[in-house]
């Protein structure tokens, strides 16, 4: 009488948990971090945001022969416009801001806010044209990563 064998003997088993309880020690690490980057990430992009925004807001701006503090209509949406640039109540609405979804907090005086220590923030411009106090983007990263 001849009996065949088929499956896996308990030592083959043993053997492929073994390595991937290793494997998965050696990658864990290497993607527990990705919540850090992907924050920094966003903060970076919405400080990039901002300043294509206001570009574009002062372009809009330009191209209607409009004084540097009246209003642009982006998108069917009205933007409030100091010296040039949007206002820090409308920069949100500027560049279309979702916070849904998102760790970033919608922005309160221009602050956008993931964590304290992780933030990006516009400070609108002042006076009646673009150069006498153009707007500013300030990033703070030091809790991102």
């Amino acid at each position: 009488m001849r009996h065949s064998q088929s499956g896996f003997t308990l030592i083959e088993l043993v053997m492929v948990i073994v390595i991937l309880g290793i494997l998965a020690a050696f990658a864990l690490p290497r993607f527990a971090d990705l919540t850090d980057q992907a924050r920094l990430a966003s903060i970076q992009g919405i400080a990039g945001a901002i300043k294509s925004a206001a570009g574009i807001s002062r372009a809009q701006q330009l191209a209607d022969g409009s004084a540097a503090n009246a209003s642009v209509t982006l998108d069917g949406t009205v933007i409030t416009m100091v010296g040039g640039a949007p206002t820090e109540a409308d920069i949100d609405l500027a560049i279309q801001f979702d916070a849904s979804g998102t760790s970033i907090t919608q922005p309160v005086d221009g602050t956008f806010r993931a964590v304290a220590g992780c933030e990006v923030v516009y400070t609108e411009g002042v006076g009646t044209t673009s150069v006498s106090t153009p707007f500013s983007v300030s990033l703070t990263t030091t809790a991102c990563p």
